[in-house]
């Protein structure tokens, strides 16, 4: 299984169960149910009190035995609610933030249809611009797995298109197991292989 997750945090209010195959998982719940803690659990940025997480069969975290990999050695491509790019690094160094070399640069930006904007600043970009670049930024790092945490929030109908074809181009090129939460149901069944519905 690509993502074997059952996690209890946040004083009992985020719980999770699901074991799923390869590629993109999308989490769909209504804000405020807990999508975004649950990716910060599994990515490592909050301690979850109970469970487990298992990628790909490595275990990232088992309160069972003690296990608890920092972030650095979860190897997690993930990508914010908000862009979070680097306002004194231009496009060109967001990218490769992270990276260990520049060779895939030039494929990424080609993909992403990224290399018109390499030597802009953050400032200058568009909402979709952005995302794209967090998204090539993520990839660029080599991670195990992605999560992307609402990746069209916030941005208007042709933006939302952008980085909708972005997060498809990426899908159907990379077999990096997935899991994307949202709360639009467009945007989960168009970009899910398979959707989990939270409760909340």
């Amino acid at each position: 299984m690509s993502f074997d997750v059952d996690l209890t945090g946040r004083g009992g209010r985020v719980s999770a169960r699901f074991a799923v195959a390869d590629g993109v998982t999308v989490l769909f719940a209504p804000s405020g149910a807990g999508k975004t803690s649950l990716l910060d659990m599994i990515a490592g940025l909050v301690t979850p009190e109970r469970g487990h997480v298992r990628v790909a069969g490595r275990t990232l975290f088992d309160a069972s035995r003690g296990v608890n990999l920092p972030i650095e050695h979860r190897r997690a491509g993930y990508v914010f609610q908000d862009a979070r790019l680097f306002p004194h690094k231009r496009v060109r160094a967001n990218l490769l933030y992270g990276a260990k070399n520049d060779r895939q640069l030039a494929d990424m930006a080609r993909l992403l249809d990224l290399k018109h904007l390499l030597d802009r600043w953050p400032r200058t970009l568009s909402g979709g611009e952005a995302k794209r670049v967090a998204i090539g930024r993520a990839l660029l790092s080599k991670p195990d797995f992605l999560l992307l945490d609402e990746p069209l929030s916030s941005l208007d109908a042709a933006r939302r298109h952008d980085a909708m074809r972005a997060i498809t181009l990426v899908r159907d090129a990379t077999a990096l197991p997935t899991l994307l939460v949202t709360h639009d149901r467009e945007e989960a069944e168009r970009l899910g292989d398979r959707i989990i519905l939270l409760n909340g």
